[in-house]
């Protein structure tokens, strides 16, 4: 008869091992400074440039439709810089080489096709188009003109996730078999803003750094399979709960969103391969721990930064680099289309009862939707 611990009734204790050193850091371009444009100065601007602010970059430039907003974040942040209303004349700037563009997507659209055709590198907020063929056209625009295109996939910095996918890409828990995410937290603040009342806002808007995560991983996607549901009692008028299913070759990685956790918040992530298993848990999505179990026993590596912070920096960062050393950068808009492929896939099976999507079948927003 089998021992009944093999039944995972009880885990046999292991023993500490040293934590593997990995790059998780936020990447940074050795000497290369160049001017830097935010345009759009709405909520999301602050992260963007207290992080760059704190790295010393070079903001030239803030500008915002309203000035009074440009205004009030050059005051807080940058205050060498221009505060302007007039994004044209900030794009026509020979002296700006990079423009920072953060408004909501479609609004979005136009100004990173502007500043691609004024000669300038763009960081495109996230998610970077609600429709593919946008984003090749801007990719191919990109492109032609020798420039660089990057998306603000910040979770792809963010201390935990950068370590796990580290640890993925540097073979520690070899072949990957399995991916859970499960995030439960209080998203009620979008009551009285223009996220509430948007069915996919889960699935699109919060989804997509974990969509993209799993697609950083090198996974061969398969097909996608998700649902949403309103939470019993909720007060906004979108749908708080969400859950997708991508299967890959091999394995399976479990995404599960719960925004109406009024209390106890908790975000975990767990990624398990043939050798080893990968582990983040803590109470939001800055305070993580993490460990990796191996045969070697287990190690608890001492991460330090904060998703916002390190996050925000490391996308700059890592298009700076790329621009210093003339390579596409990591977040480079065309690869992260297979993200926003898993995110179309996943609203359109929520849309269609929860049956699977592959990768790339449904390539817009709107078509997701239904």
């Amino acid at each position: 008869m089998t021992d009944i611990d093999t039944y995972a009734l009880r885990s046999a204790a292991a023993s500490e091992a040293p934590a593997p050193a990995l790059r998780y850091r936020p990447p940074m371009p050795r000497a290369y400074r160049p001017r830097i444009a935010l345009i759009g100065a709405g909520g999301i601007s602050a992260a963007h440039l207290a992080a760059y602010a704190a790295a010393g970059l070079d903001v030239a430039v803030i500008a915002s439709r309203t000035l009074a907003k440009a205004e009030a974040r050059r005051d807080a942040f940058f205050p060498a810089a221009e505060a302007t209303d007039d994004i044209a004349a900030t794009l026509a700037r020979p002296d700006i080489a990079v423009a920072d563009v953060t408004p909501h997507p479609a609004d979005r659209l136009p100004l990173i096709e502007a500043a691609l055709a004024a000669g300038k590198h763009v960081l495109s907020q996230k998610p970077f188009v609600l429709d593919l063929a946008d984003g090749r056209r801007l990719c191919g625009l990109a492109e032609a003109n020798g420039l660089r295109l990057a998306v603000n996939q910040n979770g792809r910095w963010a201390p935990h996730l950068a370590y796990l996918r580290q640890a993925v890409r540097a073979g520690l828990v070899g072949a990957v078999h399995s991916v859970e995410v499960s995030i439960h937290w209080d998203h009620s603040w979008i009551a009285g803003t223009s996220f509430d009342g948007i069915d996919e806002l889960i699935l699109c808007d919060f989804a997509v750094h974990w969509l993209d995560f799993v697609a950083s991983l090198g996974l061969a996607p398969i097909a996608v399979t998700a649902t949403r549901a309103r939470a019993a009692g909720q007060a906004v008028a979108s749908p708080l709960l969400a859950q997708a299913t991508v299967g890959f070759d091999g394995g399976l990685a479990t995404l599960a969103f719960d925004g109406a956790a009024r209390f106890g918040a908790c975000d975990r992530t767990v990624i398990a391969g043939r050798d080893g298993t990968l582990a983040a848990q803590g109470p939001d999505l800055s305070t993580q721990a993490v460990t990796l179990a191996t045969a070697a026993g287990l190690a608890r590596p001492a991460l330090e930064g904060t998703w916002f912070r390190e996050g925000f920096l490391g996308t700059m960062g890592e298009l700076l680099a790329a621009l210093e050393e003339d390579r596409e950068p990591e977040n480079g808009a065309r690869a992260n289309l297979d993200s926003l492929a898993l995110v179309f896939a996943a609203i359109a099976s929520a849309a269609r009862g929860g049956i699977p999507v592959a990768p790339g079948e449904v390539t817009s927003l709107a078509e997701a939707r239904g």
